[in-house]
């Protein structure tokens, strides 16, 4: 595992193992994640979604606390996965990250409570899996535009993304600011210790 540029985002590549049956990978450690990420990953639900070339899904994030931190990997196909840094008060606030995923390094990413999520179908079928560390909420639950000028987010077809009527109507970064909609930069950190400090009770 290694940081990216915003804090709270981190690329997982793992060991391949072939032989002439196919390949084998351990996908996820908690060890491994602990001792990076310096706090569990608690395992509440596991959403698999399938997209067609072209289609985009988010951005979507959660109200924190709890927030829900994301754990993804491209189980078939190919995605471009994007970590965006919504939370007021930081020093990265509207920059991203953005990684490749896909069904043959097998890379994963990790995106913390308060940050963004969204996604990008780059091949004719996409199916991503995504380890959440909070169940779905949806009074918690919260959008902002994956098309925001403001971001300009890498989509490959930009406005001609195919989105859902949902992610659609989603606010841009700054309404959803002004609205009081986006996390707290500094309430995500405290979080975030309280989750190191409970790995140490």
């Amino acid at each position: 595992m290694q940081p990216l540029s915003i804090e709270g985002v981190w690329e997982f590549t793992p060991l391949l193992r072939p032989d002439d049956r196919g390949v084998f990978l351990e996908a996820f450690k908690q060890n491994v994640f602990t001792e990076m990420v310096g706090h569990d990953f608690s395992l509440e639900q596991m959403n698999i979604s399938v997209s067609r070339a072209h289609t985009v899904r988010g951005i979507h994030f959660a109200d924190v606390p709890p927030g829900q931190a994301k754990y993804v990997q491209c189980l078939a196909g190919r995605i471009l996965d994007v970590g965006i840094d919504i939370r007021v008060g930081s020093p990265t606030f509207g920059s991203w990250d953005a990684v490749e995923l896909d069904d043959t390094s097998r890379k994963g990413l990790y995106i913390a409570e308060g940050l963004g999520h969204a996604f990008c179908a780059l091949s004719d079928s996409a199916t991503v899996g995504y380890l959440c560390s909070e169940p779905f909420a949806p009074t918690r639950e919260h959008g902002v535009h994956p098309l925001d000028p403001a971001l300009n987010l890498p989509w490959p077809d930009g406005q001609n993304s195919l989105l859902s009527a949902k992610d659609a109507a989603a606010p841009l970064l700054a309404d959803a600011k002004a609205a009081g909609l986006l996390p707290i930069y500094a309430e995500c950190r405290a979080f975030t210790a309280a989750l190191g400090r409970a790995n140490q009770d």
